[in-house]
C-alpha cells in the first residue's frame, strides 16, 4: 500500500468517527430531519458538506493556519462563530419551551413542523460548521499532523474529494433515514426534547469558545 493510500485510509476512519460523534453538525441534521421536509434536511446534509470541504481548502492552502496566526482576526471569527452557535441554540430552546407550554395548556401532542425552504437548510449547515471555530481547529491539527508538505496536489484533491463525499453520505444517511414519515410521527412526542438537547450543545460548544476568550 502506498503511502498516499495510507494517508487516504487514515483520514477516512478519523473523519468517520469525528462525523459519528455528537456535536452541533449531529444535532442539526436530526432536529431538521424529524421536524422538517426531507429536502430540507438533506440541503442541510450538502451546506454542513461544503462547509467541511472549505475548512479542508483552507487547511491545505494554509490559509487557516494564517487566520489563526492573527490574533485579532481570529478573535473576531470566533466570536461571530460564538454568536451565531448562541443564537441557533437559544432559538432551538425557546422552541422546546414553548412546545412544552402549548402542550400543557392543550392537553395533546401538538405538532410542529417548521417549514424551511432548501435554501434555509442549507445555509443552517453551511454556518453551523463553516461558523464554529474548533471544525478549523480541528482540521487544522489533522492535516498538520497527516499531511507533509511533500504530498502532491493530485493527493491533495483526492483528500478534498474524500472529506466532501464522506460527510455528504454520513449526513444525508441521517436525513434520510430520519426524515421518514413513520420515524418523523414516533419521534414527534420526542420533538421538544431533541429541541433542548440541540439548544444546550448549541449553547455549551458557544460557553467553550468563549472561556478559551477569556
Amino acid at each position: 500500500m502506498t503511502l498516499e493510500y495510507q494517508l487516504l485510509l487514515s483520514l477516512t476512519l478519523i473523519h468517520t468517527v469525528a462525523l459519528a460523534s455528537p456535536g452541533p453538525d449531529f444535532a442539526l441534521v436530526v432536529k431538521l430531519a424529524t421536524q422538517t421536509q426531507r429536502k430540507t434536511a438533506l440541503a442541510s446534509a450538502l451546506g454542513l458538506a461544503v462547509a467541511i470541504t472549505l475548512h479542508t481548502l483552507l487547511s491545505l492552502t494554509g490559509i487557516s493556519l494564517i487566520i489563526t496566526s492573527a490574533e485579532n482576526v481570529y478573535i473576531a471569527i470566533q466570536l461571530i462563530g460564538a454568536s451565531y452557535l448562541a443564537w441557533m441554540g437559544l432559538g432551538a430552546i425557546r422552541e422546546a419551551i414553548t412546545h412544552w407550554q402549548d402542550r400543557l395548556q392543550l392537553q395533546v401532542i401538538p405538532t410542529y413542523h417548521r417549514e424551511l425552504t432548501m435554501l434555509q437548510g442549507f445555509t443552517q449547515g453551511l454556518s453551523t460548521n463553516l461558523l464554529n471555530p474548533k471544525a478549523m481547529v480541528f482540521f487544522i491539527t489533522l492535516f498538520s499532523t497527516l499531511i507533509s508538505p511533500t504530498v502532491n496536489i493530485e493527493t491533495k484533491v483526492a483528500v478534498t474529494l474524500l472529506m466532501f463525499l464522506l460527510s455528504l453520505i454520513w449526513f444525508s444517511l441521517i436525513a434520510l433515514v430520519l426524515s421518514k414519515p413513520v420515524i418523523q410521527q414516533k419521534m414527534q412526542r420526542a420533538t421538544p426534547m431533541i429541541n433542548l438537547i440541540t439548544g444546550l450543545l448549541f449553547v455549551s460548544v458557544t460557553l467553550v469558545i468563549i472561556h478559551r476568550l477569556l
